[in-house]
């Protein structure tokens, strides 16, 4: 097969649909992000902000990376489980002695600082990487043992092999990383067949333990948080107040644009210094409700429906059990994060801190979810039906004689 059959079936094969609706959302979440920041950036004398700036190199390296790991067999980089699944722990493991919080959240160890000089700083979420590292790791450990998963046994390491992770991130006081751990266990637990009893026990023993996690597990700040949206009458008025601060300021700018929104640059609370805390992040989705509306919302929702649904395709056709897994790894690990972020801008969920996937901030985030659309990618590839090759050989000898 010549160069350009090589280079015909390499574009035949790329997802091109999924790719796209992936970078023009990192492209709009960069724009929602311009604008939540854009005040802060010419206060400061900059074209653009370095959380903007940041956001947008992370996304491109993604975007690169991206179209190489589909260019790699999938079974391959499965194989390759020990070197994926060591490197990401010795990442989580490195927090402990290295690790960082935010400015809100001192306490926390969730960020490995990379390069500090002065005021510029460079750190890096290991939790982000060690998500699409499980999706490896994990589909490696199920494959093992597909022919007698239901096996007690099996069950039980498949649960330690997703509480190691978990525990370690919980460690470091990343609640919200570890629930996404947590759904995407479940989830593709289920794709691989374990029966649903296992399921039953397993919520059976979460509703006999909660008490137990209420007292003995949740930091204060956990508790406030949760009963802020669920029993408000718990709490003081004035520590109602403080914890639902940012939630109530980003329900009020998604209400205030309405359902043609306000106008890009234009909305009150995303351009105000006193509007919604951390909008460039956690909080980005108000931006999007504030200044491009109800109407932008749903576009958005149905955009991140679309290729959570397209991701759910690929995993379908695929011809074995690894390609379904990863894809449906990926797909719970996006559709968790949306369906909690949005949750909790729309003060259905306490806030725990999770990125809106492709649009929030943040260099970790927008960077290794291209990993996983790069798995995602390589799935469809080795899978798409081929036409069959024409060849003819010339110049064969053979002993035998023509009679």
């Amino acid at each position: 097969m010549g160069k350009k059959s090589t280079i015909k079936y390499a574009l035949k094969e790329t997802d091109f649909l999924l790719y796209l609706l992936c970078v023009l959302t990192s492209a709009f979440g960069a724009l929602m992000v311009y604008s939540a920041t854009r005040n802060d950036a010419i206060n400061s004398g900059e074209f653009i902000s370095r959380d903007c700036l940041a956001m947008i190199v992370a996304a491109g390296a993604g975007i690169i990376i991206c179209l190489f790991i589909s260019l790699l067999d999938y079974d391959a980089v499965v194989g390759l489980w020990p070197l994926v699944g060591g490197a990401c722990l010795l990442l989580l493991l490195l927090l402990f002695p290295f690790g960082e919080g935010t400015q809100d959240r001192p306490d926390a160890r969730c960020w490995l600082p990379i390069i500090k000089s002065g005021d510029f700083a460079v750190n890096f979420q290991p939790s982000e990487l060690a998500k699409i590292g499980f999706i490896v790791t994990f589909t490696a450990h199920v494959n093992a043992v597909k022919d007698n998963i239901n096996s007690i046994k099996n069950i039980l390491l498949l649960a330690l092999h997703a509480l190691v992770p978990i525990g370690i991130i919980i460690i470091t006081d990343d609640l919200g990383s570890a629930m996404i751990f947590a759904f995407m266990f479940v989830g593709m637990m289920y794709v691989a067949g374990v029966k649903i009893r296992y399921f039953a026990v397993a919520i059976g023993m979460i509703v006999a333990v909660m008490p137990l996690l209420w007292t003995k597990f949740l930091a204060s700040f956990h508790k406030r948080r949760i009963l802020a949206i669920y029993f408000p009458s718990a709490l003081s008025e004035d520590v109602y107040k403080n914890i639902i601060y940012q939630q109530q300021r980003g329900v009020n700018a998604i209400g205030s644009g309405m359902f043609w929104g306000d106008g890009l640059f234009k909305g009150t609370y995303t351009q105000s210094a006193a509007g919604v805390p951390v909008n460039e992040s956690d909080m980005v989705f108000t931006v999007v409700g504030e200044e491009l509306g109800f109407i932008g919302c749903i576009a958005l929702l149905a955009v991140f429906a679309f290729i959570i649904l397209r991701i759910v395709s690929v995993g379908k056709m695929s011809r074995n059990l690894t390609g379904s897994l990863l894809c449906f790894g990926t797909a719970f690990m996006l559709a968790s994060q949306v369906i909690i972020n949005i949750g909790m801008c729309l003060m259905l969920l306490p806030s725990i801190g999770i990125t809106l996937p492709f649009m929030s901030a943040g260099g970790s985030s927008n960077l290794c979810v291209y990993f996983a659309v790069g798995l995602v990618m390589s799935v469809y590839r080795f899978n798409c039906n081929r036409e069959p090759i024409n060849f003819r050989l010339t110049r064969i000898s053979t002993p035998f004689a023509e009679t």
